[in-house]
């Protein structure tokens, strides 16, 4: 199981690219768990994390994700603008999975 959690202002714009990120784990047949949060739900959301993943117009609050996952030793990224704005899960996939050290 990999674990994403991705995170965006109030965790809603996430929810189709999150829908394609599955799409895309499916088609490579990798077992996912991925969810979006509103960025204030950090701290109770970060449990089991394999990677974390921050919408571009969040990308204001890396420091406080960078202590945060740090403590935890887990990875994180911005999620590049032209896929986050094209909603390419491919893409997304593979940059977590990349952020993560693991292959698609």
């Amino acid at each position: 199981m990999f674990t994403i959690r991705l995170f965006c202002a109030a965790g809603m714009s996430t929810s189709l690219l999150e829908r394609r990120i599955k799409d895309a784990a499916k088609e490579q047949g990798i077992d996912l768990d991925i969810e979006a949060h509103p960025v204030n739900e950090l701290d109770q959301s970060l449990d089991g994390a394999d990677v974390v993943l921050l919408g571009p117009q969040v990308q204001f609050m890396l420091p406080q994700f960078k202590t945060k996952c740090g403590m935890r030793g887990i990875p994180f990224g911005v999620i590049p603008m032209r896929d986050y704005g094209t909603v390419n899960g491919k893409n997304v996939l593979a940059f977590a999975l990349e952020l993560a050290g693991r292959e698609g």
